[in-house]
């Protein structure tokens, strides 16, 4: 993980045309994240990381990247469904796959689903089911084709809400007729922090030590300046291609920092957009091995906080809407 480490080496992420209706992003982007190490006999790759290997001698690499950039759709009318939901943290995301019969438009033509709350913090375990409802579709820019990302909410068998479920209050309060007249529009700033693994200090740090003073990295370019570009450039494609309204990306104050924007959306579609924007980060940084935090605060002492801040305009607010950001 050199690459990662060491401060002053960007990431050279190999565009590679990929194939017709193939997942914009493919196991090969990540390739140049991961040191070859010299041996006589072939390439090897961190066993960790094998499936995010590039192309290589190795048939095994090959075959594998085959299989997960291969399009079904010339085969078989079933896609996959990615159920998506908030975790008993109130931050932390669980996902579980699903074969679905047929692509679909509307969260209504899909299944409801349960999992095991215990699991995650959100049921004890002599009772421990929990029911998923579809509410929300994206396109899965993973997958590819006409597979989908599926943001739900969680409730008991009986139908209640659970505790953390803080959707259905919100859907109720976005569905009130009067709500719904004030036409509530919101831009939502999402920051947040790249950490090395293992060591779980910022992208771009020296390992144990500190880099130069805040100043010249904010919205910055250079390789002394700026760590982790690939990461919010693979995310802001990510996220166009999935239909979430993304409006931009930036680098932060503090290195390894950045921050995106979601909207302006108009009611319970920004919560929507906002935490499935989450999860494809969180699944881009997992590819390339590198840590996201969503934490404040994560580096003590004079160092930037990373928040989440929400602009908001309702129909008679007397001023254009949103600051610029």
């Amino acid at each position: 993980m050199a690459q990662i480490l060491a401060p002053s080496t960007q990431w050279q992420m190999r565009m590679t045309k990929n194939p017709a209706n193939a997942s914009p992003f493919t196991t090969k982007m990540w390739g140049s994240l991961f040191l070859k190490q010299k041996t006589k006999g072939a390439a090897k790759f961190s066993t960790k990381f094998r499936v995010c290997a590039s192309k290589s001698e190795s048939s095994t690499v090959n075959r594998l990247d085959d299989l997960l950039n291969m399009d079904i759709r010339p085969y078989t009318d079933k896609i996959i469904a990615e159920y998506v939901w908030i975790g008993g943290t109130g931050i932390d995301l669980r996902s579980k796959s699903r074969t679905i019969s047929k692509p679909v438009e509307h969260p209504s033509e899909l299944p409801k689903w349960n999992y095991d709350g215990s699991s995650t913090g959100q049921a004890p375990g002599e009772d421990s089911e929990v029911i998923l409802y579809p509410q929300a579709i994206f396109k899965d820019p993973f997958r590819g084709g006409n597979n989908i990302l599926v943001i739900c909410d969680s409730y008991t068998p009986a139908g209640e809400p659970i505790p953390t479920n803080k959707r259905h209050r919100a859907a109720e309060i976005f569905g009130n007729k009067k709500v719904i007249d004030e036409v509530p529009w919101f831009g939502i700033e999402q920051e947040y922090t790249l950490l090395q693994p293992n060591v779980k200090w910022p992208l771009g740090w020296p390992v144990g030590a500190y880099p130069g003073p805040q100043g010249p990295y904010y919205c910055a370019a250079g390789a002394d300046k700026s760590f982790g570009r690939d990461i919010s450039d693979a995310h802001y494609k990510a996220c166009l291609y999935a239909g979430i309204n993304i409006g931009g990306t930036n680098g932060e104050v503090m290195p390894g920092q950045w921050e995106y924007q979601v909207g302006p959306s108009i009611g319970i579609e920004a919560g929507d957009h906002i935490w499935c924007s989450r999860y494809i980060l969180e699944r881009i940084t997992e590819q390339a091995g590198v840590v996201l935090t969503l934490d404040p605060k994560p580096i003590e002492g004079d160092w930037n906080g990373a928040g989440c801040h929400t602009n908001y305009r309702r129909k008679d607010t007397k001023r254009d809407y949103l600051k610029s950001y």
